[in-house]
């Protein structure tokens, strides 16, 4: 099989119209270059040029042959610039998990940075409950994944690293008594009915809500409907009832919904990144990013 300096040489050759003029641009004794070229021509089995007293013309086989390999070269230098990128964690794809409680839009300036920095890479966005994020990524179905803790599954594959604090706040319908006021607590929410998941037995968010209620006396009251999702703010939007929620979801901007700050010292919610013990670079691109 013809080598990449061959058909180096012999695209030059193809483009100057001369061994003389193709020596010279290569860097190459000219005896060195025909030699290429001559060994090239028997391997192929045909004759690439037809050489005249001021230098060669491809024959109609050489034109075609021209034709077809013109494009290697670029084409390995540019799988070779994507491998380099990709080992770097400049490039490539990362499947990234994210739950309900940190929504699309407070990721957006992360995602930015990281796209900023990383200009070949491509981000695919998906949502999975904390626990569901740690078995995806165990099993090698994403690559990274942002969840709530506490998560009460684990896996000897996967770690974690974890952000900063973030406050909660109480998401209350916009006629609700506590809507005009600045501030709230967690006892006044005693008689409320709670339109999130208010059960022990789940990690994230719903756990650290109800250890919040429990410390202060109290089991929080379902409503006649729940959700454990984003969806939960409609609930609260139709006036079923309220919610505790870190304070970036006021992003999402829900009507009828007025989102008032918690003023507990305790009452905060901590993130996590979750990628596997042996993260790809692109995986270990993004963290870098998030703690920047």
């Amino acid at each position: 099989m013809p080598s990449l300096r061959q058909i180096q040489y012999f695209l030059t050759v193809a483009d100057l119209g001369g061994f003389t003029p193709a020596a010279s641009a290569l860097h190459v004794a000219q005896s060195a270059l025909s030699r290429q070229i001559g060994q090239l021509e028997d391997e192929l089995e045909f004759r690439l040029f037809d050489r005249e007293p001021r230098g060669v013309r491809l024959t109609p086989a050489g034109a075609i042959y021209r034709d077809r390999v013109a494009s290697i070269p670029a084409t390995l230098t540019a799988a070779a610039d994507e491998g380099a990128q990709l080992s770097r964690g400049e490039a490539g794809v990362l499947r990234l998990l994210h739950s309900s409680t940190v929504p699309v839009g407070s990721l957006m300036p992360v995602l930015e940075r990281f796209m900023s920095a990383c200009p070949g890479a491509r981000i695919d966005l998906d949502r999975a409950s904390s626990e569901d994020q740690v078995l995806e990524i165990a099993n090698g179905n994403a690559d990274i994944g942002i969840v709530r803790l506490p998560v009460l599954r684990r896996d000897p594959r996967v770690r974690f690293v974890e952000l900063a604090a973030e406050r909660l706040c109480v998401a209350v319908p916009a006629g609700h008594p506590l809507a005009c006021r600045k501030r709230t607590t967690i006892s006044r929410l005693r008689h409320e009915p709670f339109v999130s998941a208010v059960y022990r037995e789940r990690g994230g968010l719903a756990r650290v809500v109800i250890d919040l209620c429990l410390t202060r006396g109290f089991v929080p009251a379902s409503a006649r409907i729940v959700s454990p999702k984003t969806s939960m703010l409609n609930l609260v939007a139709a006036g079923l009832g309220v919610a505790i929620v870190p304070e970036r979801m006021a992003s999402l901007g829900i009507d009828g919904v007025v989102f008032v700050p918690i003023s507990d010292e305790d009452a905060k919610s901590v993130c996590a990144l979750v990628l596997p013990v042996e993260p790809t670079a692109l995986a270990e691109a993004f963290v870098r990013i998030v703690a920047e």
